[in-house]
């Protein structure tokens, strides 16, 4: 793995779980990951409720886009995590590959959300400090 590591989410859409976890990682782990996102059969949007439930914890994902999973995507990360996409996922040697059992959002209102939310949040905090723990602070 780089200095800086990759990591990929894909679900289905790319309208819920995997941009919630994309927007997870980045706000939690900074500049210390590069982070995608993308789905085997993207969205036409983001997932409003999805957008709604990452607004309540100050997270704005309302700009972003569904991706179309692509070779190079996968190629380029060192984590590949699926939601709910099954063996889409091109395999590379080399690769992390983890799937993480969730509930899909789609369809669902804000309050049924929520717990997806949260649950997405405490993998990618477990994520976060195996593959870019916080660096510990310089002593003078």
């Amino acid at each position: 793995m780089a200095d800086k590591p990759s990591v990929l989410f894909v679900c289905v859409h790319n309208a819920g779980r995997a941009q919630m976890a994309a927007a997870w990682l980045t706000h939690l782990a900074g500049d210390r990951v590069e982070v995608r996102s993308a789905g085997s059969n993207p969205g036409d949007q983001v997932n409003p409720a999805a957008v709604e439930a990452m607004a309540e914890v100050g997270i704005d994902i309302s700009a972003e886009t569904p991706k179309i999973l692509t070779i190079d995507a996968v190629r380029e990360s060192d984590v590949c995590i699926t939601m709910g996409c099954g063996d889409t996922c091109p395999v590379f040697p080399g690769k992390r590959y983890l799937d993480w059992k969730l509930e899909d959002p789609a369809g669902q209102g804000v309050d049924a959300v929520r717990p997806i939310r949260d649950e997405i949040k405490t993998l990618v905090e477990g994520l976060i400090a195996k593959i870019a723990p916080a660096k510990p602070e310089a002593t003078a």
